[in-house]
């Protein structure tokens, strides 16, 4: 069946562009709980933004300046609506020593050239690139920077005077504990104390107490030790705001203001965006699972700290960037829309105005102590267990000690050479063993197959003896062409010979077909072995012919009869192509799942999930999810629509079938998978008023709340991938998949087992044409965030098996 919609549809419902300010051309009307975590999120700002501005030399109102820009203008402008922006303690080396070399006008006008760098960047659509550099070195480089902060800090905390690199910090350290002062460390002291247990007070009371931020509580407790016991101290001085430094041309070398913009420019929109998809794993895991917030739009979120940093560093501000400590609270605190970031910018203007009386109260020890803390929690202990679990310790070692010896952009060039030289030696090392087992060969290769060991295969497989019984298990996902033709060449001649070949995968599992081998980009998924567009398997001796090619209308199987024998005796094809499928049935998969099938015909069916998909026959359910017999309870219609309960009108085979597999099958999951080019989905973006009431017609009026639901101002527009659909039906198609999970939870059945937390729901879009599976991200049971991401093959058949 093929259904067409007209080329104009002047019925096509309206849709809202995502990202959008909240309420279309309204004005931000913030919500109690905005409102309440802009509160929180300024407590803990204000310290924290003196206490950076303190660590890197710059006037303390810089820091106040960056953090209401990172507040107002980052809020408003960036793709990111809980991210927090401001002032970032990742920043510190960097300022501290653009500071130090040009001076503070220069260094705000480096900050101004930095973002205009950012916003050309998300001009060319890059941000998600930052993402493809290895977490290794992200975390190295944020730990050296650590590790940087709190050398320097330790000396203010001592009562002393940093110096200008970590190195000199850490061989002044011995005669700064010598000359320590005891009014300073006893202000530092009671910071650290008062930061390290106050998110660990027990009770009831701890539980309360706990509301008001650490940094607020310690930098207020010693603010008011020092001045209740009048210890002497130094402590915060703001100017007055007429005499505040505004940026002035750069002067010094071209080369050395380009490194400081790279260097800026680099940090803060990786720090960004690593922190703006950590706010949304956030979001996604709270209570509420974040219904109603977007998630971030990577590129909007770096053009929005470019125009921030272009703000802050015109009006006299330090480097703005997301920050993790202060997103974190605001995410944890409630906040439901942009207008807590903005509302605690706010904040920060008005403190910077008004408070200046009591924010002068406040000891420099305190702030540096606060900032020390912040440097240490840096060097995460979690970040060093994953990679070690990920054996990237070598990385992240080199990237931390180059960062702290060397310098932040040195560091980082480090650590990518270091996981370069990682990947190339992984991808090198390949261990190939050879066993015989009373006459039957064993040839197992460990690691990537690559032209780098090519020699080594070569080598193994001509020593074993010729017409021999060979089995060769394969323990990797990668192969090339180099290596795929050597065994591919001496596994024909070695059949040639009169010897048998067997494949295996790494767990023993035969690799499907005949002998001669090909790669998984010829072949059907097989869930024996790592699928990926590079893994390896056997094929059947025809490599033209797939398990799918009966159905793609050609007759690979027909080849023509050897010359021994007559033409007039060779076999004439049927013309039939079902007849040839069901021939090459018999002779090549039946011998291979007769065992499987005899088991569930004993035992009976007990797939995992129920699959309910269109019955577009490009969809192969089997294929892209390399399932199996047994595997999945499928249900296919028009559309992969799920009629409400009680809007069937006679047909309930779709609510039979969920009954059935809910309650009788016991299923752990249900998918709905939509695809590209839906015919259903045309049809209903075409449809007239006016239109017959066909039985189509009348089926797919229960894709009716999909078109209302892509209309809606209420939902954000469905994403693939990070970007927008490329049209109409597209985005159709993908909010219809989201409009039907939501059908699901109305039948009693399903909302039951949900709630019992036994059954989870999944969403899923396959594109035709790109032949790739997209899952839907969010929540499974109880909110979607309408993103579709790529998934990697292994992964899809992991949710399968």
């Amino acid at each position: 069946m093929t259904l067409c919609t007209p080329a104009r549809t002047p019925n096509r419902p309206r849709v809202q562009r995502p990202h959008s300010p909240p309420g279309g051309r309204r004005r931000l009307r913030p919500a109690g709980a905005d409102v309440s975590a802009s509160i929180a999120v300024f407590l803990i700002a204000l310290p924290l933004s003196l206490g950076i501005a303190l660590a890197t030399g710059a006037p303390l109102q810089a820091g106040l300046v960056a953090a209401a820009v990172g507040g107002l203008v980052a809020g408003r402008l960036g793709g990111s609506p809980l991210q927090v922006s401001g002032p970032a303690a990742g920043l510190t080396v960097v300022t501290a020593e653009l500071i130090q070399r040009y001076g503070w006008r220069t260094t705000c006008a480096i900050t101004v050239l930095a973002g205009l760098a950012q916003l050309a960047l998300a001009t060319l659509k890059v941000a998600r690139s930052a993402l493809a550099v290895s977490p290794a070195i992200v975390h190295g480089m944020l730990g050296g920077i650590g590790v940087t902060i709190a050398l320097a800090q330790l000396h203010i905390v001592l009562g002393g005077t940093p110096q200008s690199s970590a190195v000199a910090n850490a061989l002044g350290l011995p005669a700064q504990l010598t000359h320590a002062r005891p009014a300073a460390l006893t202000i530092s002291a009671l910071t650290v104390a008062v930061l390290l247990c106050w998110p660990r007070l027990p009770g009831r009371a701890g539980r309360w107490a706990r509301k008001a931020p650490a940094a607020l509580v310690a930098v207020g407790g010693a603010t008011l030790l020092a001045v209740a016991t009048g210890l002497t101290v130094p402590r915060v001085d703001l100017p007055s705001w007429s005499s505040h430094a505004l940026p002035g041309l750069p002067e010094g070398p071209v080369l050395g203001i380009a490194a400081g913009v790279l260097t800026i420019t680099l940090v803060t929109s990786v720090q960004s965006l690593l922190s703006a998809v950590a706010v949304d794993k956030l979001v996604a895991a709270r209570e509420d699972r974040g219904r109603g917030v977007p998630r971030s739009d990577l590129d909007r979120e770096l053009a929005g700290q470019g125009v921030a940093n272009m703000v802050s560093g015109a009006l006299g501000g330090l480097p703005v960037a997301g920050v993790a400590v202060r997103s974190v609270a605001n995410v944890s605190a409630g906040a439901v829309s942009r207008a807590s970031t903005m509302l605690h910018g706010l904040w920060i203007v008005l403190a910077a105005l008004f408070l200046v009386p009591a924010i002068d109260l406040i000891p420099l020890a305190a702030l540096a102590a606060l900032v020390m803390v912040v440097g240490i929690q840096m060097v995460s202990i979690t970040h060093i267990r994953t990679v070690t679990r990920h054996r990237e310790v070598v990385v992240y070692v080199v990237t931390l000690t180059g960062v702290v010896l060397v310098g932040i952009l040195e560091g980082v060039a480090l650590g990518i050479a270091v996981a370069v030289a990682v990947a190339m030696q992984r991808l090198a090392r390949t261990r190939i063993t050879r066993e015989d087992r009373g006459g039957h060969q064993f040839l197992r290769v460990r690691g990537q197959l690559t032209f780098l060991a090519v020699p080594r295969l070569s080598r193994a497989l001509h020593q074993i003896p010729t017409g021999s019984e060979v089995t060769v298990e394969l323990d990797g996902s990668f192969m090339d062409h180099a290596a795929y033709e050597a065994l591919n060449d001496w596994t024909t001649g070695h059949l040639a010979h009169g010897g048998t070949v067997e494949m295996t995968g790494p767990s023993g599992g035969r690799i499907t077909g005949s002998p001669a081998v090909t790669s998984a980009a010829d072949t059907a998924p097989d869930v024996t072995e790592p699928a990926g567009p590079d893994a390896v398997r056997a094929a059947s001796p025809h490599a033209c012919c797939r398990p799918w090619t009966p159905w793609h209308n050609h007759q690979c199987a027909e080849r023509p009869a050897p010359p021994a024998v007559p033409a007039e005796r060779a076999p004439r094809p049927t013309g039939h192509q079902l007849a040839h499928g069901i021939g090459k049935f018999q002779r090549n998969t039946a011998p291979l799942v007769r065992d499987e099938l005899a088991r569930l015909a004993r035992e009976g069916q007990s797939p995992s999930q129920l699959f309910l998909t269109c019955a577009d026959s490009r969809l192969v359910t089997s294929m892209i999810t390399s399932s199996g017999p047994g595997d999945l309870f499928t249900v296919r219609n028009v559309g992969n629509l799920v009629p409400l309960p009680g809007e069937e009108s006679g047909d309930d085979s779709v609510a039979a079938a969920i009954e059935y597999a809910v309650d009788v099958l016991r299923v752990q999951s249900i998918t709905v998978c939509g695809h590209s080019g839906c015919g259903a989905m045309q049809a209903l973006l075409g449809a007239g008023p006016d239109e017959p009431a066909t039985p189509l017609r009348r089926w797919l009026r229960h894709g009716r709340p999909s078109l209302e639901r892509m209309a809606s101002r209420r939902h954000a527009w469905a994403r693939i991938s990070g970007r927008l659909p490329a049209d109409a039906v597209e985005q159709l198609c993908l909010t219809n998949v989201v409009q039907q999970l939501e059908h699901l939870r109305a039948y009693e059945s399903v909302a039951r087992r949900l709630a019992d937390g036994s059954l989870t729901l999944h969403g899923m879009y396959f594109h035709v044409g790109e032949a790739q599976a997209y899952l839907l991200s969010g929540d499974e049971v109880r909110g979607y965030d309408d993103v579709f991401d790529s998934v990697p093959p292994a992964v899809l058949a992991a949710r399968a098996s």
